[in-house]
């Protein structure tokens, strides 16, 4: 069962961010940055799933300058129409700058052992990719982002390790989005990519309309071996 901190924003404000705590006293910790649902269901899952295998997971809030405690689903019309109104409204730069704080809250707490990656789905794959660029996040990881094709010259500005899960079917990444994804970055010494043939936008949301058990389940499964790989610390040091 997680639990609700607050984070101070950078100008003053402040939001909610859901915590889900590992049985270890001290730990490294993930940021989950969230889809266009607010902090729902599914993110505090994938945050009390992340506790399970022994990490800190922190997901903040990152409509509150909208509306705070947006948590919606993707399973009515009106629910779809909601979210796209607050993807339309949301301001990236804004977001990623209370990302910056909630590490920086994160990397201070005490039962965080000072790593911390991040990891983030949809407008959050996006988020995350820019995390990467504009943080000093330890590892990030982006699921299926969309508008990375128009951002991609941030990667220049990379220097800790990023891994990438492209849909190939993905119905808001088209094909040229992705050619230009790929070419831009599948070269760069920081950057994995992985994509997934057939998959569709969401394929890792589980219960959703285009989720796929074997390839929610293989993408999972590298980005826990990425986390193992790179926020292996030396608690203490």
């Amino acid at each position: 069962m997680g639990e609700r901190i607050t984070i101070t924003a950078a100008d003053g404000g402040s939001f909610s961010a859901y915590v889900a705590r590992p049985a270890a006293a001290k730990a490294p910790a993930i940021v989950v940055i969230q889809e266009i649902f607010g902090v729902n269901q599914v993110m505090r899952d994938i945050c009390d799933g992340l506790a399970a295998q022994g990490y800190l997971a922190v997901c903040p809030d990152l409509f509150w300058r909208i509306e705070p405690g947006i948590d919606i689903t993707d399973k009515s019309e009106a629910e779809w129409k909601r979210a796209f109104e607050l993807f339309n409204a949301f301001d990236v730069d804004q977001g990623l700058r209370d990302i910056r704080a909630t590490i920086a809250e994160v990397r201070g707490n005490p039962a965080c052992n000072g790593k911390v990656g991040a990891v983030g789905y949809c407008l959050g794959g996006l988020l995350a990719f820019l995390t990467a660029a504009r943080t000093d996040a330890d590892a990030t990881v982006s699921y299926y982002g969309v508008g990375i094709e128009s951002r991609v010259g941030e990667a220049d500005k990379l220097s800790r390790p990023l891994l990438m899960h492209i849909a190939e079917e993905d119905q808001f990444v088209p094909k040229a989005a992705q050619e230009l994804i790929l070419k831009s970055l599948k070269n760069h010494p920081l950057i994995e990519i992985h994509t997934y043939p057939g998959r569709d936008h969401a394929f890792a949301r589980e219960g959703g309309e285009h989720y796929h058990a074997g390839d929610a389940a293989t993408a999972n499964a590298r980005t826990l071996a990425f986390f193992k790989k790179n926020l292996a610390e030396k608690a203490g040091a």
